[in-house]
C-alpha cells in the first residue's frame, strides 16, 4: 500500500523537524523509529524518546486509507538527504517492509507496528497557558541556554527554569558556578507558576523555532510543557525538583562598574586560551588604572598577555574566572558593550549585564588561581 509521494524536500523537511530527539541507542529498540501516521492525505510524523515527542503534518498522503507504521528514523532521513533535491519520493508498506523509490534509487527496511509505538499521553487541562512570538521565545532560551548543567548530579540544574508572572516570563540556568537569567514581557498569563524544562527540550525548541514574529503556544501541566507552532507540536516532562533560589543568587549591592569592549575582551581570552588545557581553564584579571589586564602561564611557562582600556578608577583588583564562562555570555551577546559590575573582594561573584537588555543578569563565580 503506498503512503505517500513527495518530493525530496518537502518529506525530509518533517524528516528533519522529528528525527533530532530519536535516540541511536535505548533499551527499547522501537525508540530508534519515527511513526508514521496515515489519515488520507495527512500524514503524522512521531517521534519521541519517552521524555520529549515531537509530532508534525504534512499533507502529501495517497489514497483515502488509514494506516501507520514504524520505521527506522536514521536510515530513512539518510536516504532520503542523499537524494537529489527535484526528485520525487514514493513510499510504499508491504509485509511487514517500507519500500522507498525514488527514480532508480530504492531502500527496503524494516518496520515495527505503528499500534506499538509508546506515545505520550496529554493532560486533560493546562494550568497556564499563554502565546508569544517565535523569536521572543527562541531569544529567552538563547539567552541562558550555555549556563544549564551537563549530567549533573543535581538533576534539577541540567535544565532551564521557567518562571511566569503576570505580564512577564522568565528562563533561568545555572551549573553552580554561573547562572544566567533573562525576560520577556508577555501578556496572557494570569497566575504566577515555575517549572524546569529538560536540557534537550530547551534545545530543542530552539531549533525548531523561527525568528519571526509567527506565535508559539505554550500549555503549561504540573507535569508536562506544550509548544505548538506551525505544523509543529513538541511536548515534554518536566524535571522534578528545586530549583535554586535565582534571586538570591543575584547581588544588588554591586559597587564598581565599567563597560568593556565585547569584541576586544572576546580576542583577548581567545589568545590566552590558545595555551589553556581542558582542565586548567582559569584566567587572572587585573584591574586596575583603567586598564583591564589578561594574564595566562600554562604548565610548561607559556605564557598570554593582553590590555583593555577601560573606565576604572578604583581601587586594584586581581581575580581569576574560568575563561569558558566568560567566552559563552560574549559569544551570545550582540552588543558592542557588556557591563561589567564587581566587589572589592576576590571570593565575590562577577555581574555581566547588556545595555539594551534589562532584563539579562550573568553571575560567574571566581576561581582561584
Amino acid at each position: 500500500m503506498q503512503l505517500l509521494q513527495a518530493n525530496r524536500d518537502a518529506l525530509l523537511k518533517p524528516l528533519q523537524t522529528v528525527a533530532g530527539i530519536v535516540e541511536r541507542r535505548h533499551t527499547m529498540p522501537i525508540l530508534a523509529n519515527i511513526l508514521l501516521r496515515k489519515e488520507g492525505n495527512k500524514i503524522a510524523f512521531v517521534a519521541t524518546d519517552l521524555e520529549v515527542q515531537i509530532t508534525t503534518h504534512a499533507d502529501f498522503g495517497v489514497g483515502d486509507d488509514v494506516e501507520s507504521t514504524t520505521v527506522a528514523a536514521r536510515k530513512l532521513l539518510d536516504f532520503v538527504r542523499a537524494l537529489p533535491a527535484a526528485n520525487e519520493v514514493k513510499l510504499k508498506l508491504q509485509d511487514s517492509k517500507l519500500g522507498i523509490q525514488s527514480g532508480r534509487s530504492r531502500l527496503e527496511l524494516q518496520t515495527l507496528s505503528g499500534s506499538e509505538y509508546p506515545t505520550v499521553s496529554v493532560p486533560e487541562s493546562w494550568n497556564v497557558s499563554f502565546t508569544m512570538p517565535q523569536k521572543a521565545l527562541r531569544k529567552l532560551f538563547g539567552m541562558v541556554h550555555f549556563s544549564m548543567a551537563q549530567q549533573d548530579i543535581r538533576y534539577y540544574l541540567n535544565g532551564t527554569l521557567m518562571v511566569f508572572e503576570p505580564g512577564m516570563v522568565r528562563a533561568v540556568a545555572t551549573d553552580g558556578h554561573r547562572l544566567a537569567h533573562a525576560a520577556e514581557e508577555i501578556e496572557g498569563i494570569q497566575s504566577s507558576s515555575e517549572v524546569i524544562l529538560p536540557r534537550k527540550t530547551v534545545l530543542e525548541v530552539q531549533r525548531l523555532l523561527d525568528d519571526s514574529d509567527e506565535p508559539v503556544n505554550i500549555d503549561v501541566s504540573a507535569s508536562q510543557i506544550r509548544f505548538t507552532f506551525g505544523d509543529i507540536e513538541l511536548i515534554s516532562k518536566l524535571v522534578e525538583g528545586k530549583f535554586p533560589d535565582f534571586k538570591r543568587v543575584i547581588p544588588s549591592d554591586y559597587t564598581r562598574h565599567f563597560n568593556v569592549n565585547r569584541e576586544a575582551l572576546q580576542s583577548s581570552l581567545h589568545i590566552a586560551s590558545i595555551l589553556m588545557t581542558d582542565k586548567l581553564k582559569g584566567i587572572k584579571l587585573n584591574l586596575e588604572n583603567n586598564l583591564l589586564q589578561m594574564k595566562y602561564i600554562n604548565a610548561d611557562q607559556e605564557n598570554a598577555q593582553d590590555e583593555i582600556e577601560i573606565d576604572y578608577s578604583f581601587e586594584p583588583l586581581s581575580v581569576g574566572f574560568n575563561v569558558t564562562y566568560l567566552q559563552d555570555v560574549l559569544s551570545m551577546a550582540k552588543t558592542e558593550e557588556v557591563i561589567w559590575s564587581v566587589k572589592p573582594d576576590v571570593n565575590a561573584s562577577a555581574l555581566i549585564t547588556l545595555p539594551d537588555e534589562k532584563h539579562f543578569k550573568y553571575v560567574v563565580m571566581p576561581m582561584r588561581i
